[in-house]
């Protein structure tokens, strides 16, 4: 996969991410889908961990874009 590829994935995946909205989502959605929920978003956080990692480990920062 060529950089610009994993980019464009990547915020793809962050505009997904974007619209999920679970304050709209009635208790009993949130309970049953919880355990699904959770496995993805450890899922993500481990994933996500691995490439800051990776940036990282190569002597480089992540940073948080600063607004115009």
């Amino acid at each position: 996969m060529s950089t610009n590829e994993a980019i464009a994935r990547l915020d793809a995946a962050v505009s997904a991410l974007g619209d999920v909205d679970v304050s709209a989502w009635s208790e009993d959605a949130l309970k049953d889908q919880l355990g699904d929920l959770s496995a993805a978003l450890c899922a993500l956080d481990a994933l996500l961990s691995r490439v800051a990692d990776a940036v990282r480990e190569r002597g480089l920062r992540i940073e948080e874009p600063v607004s115009a």
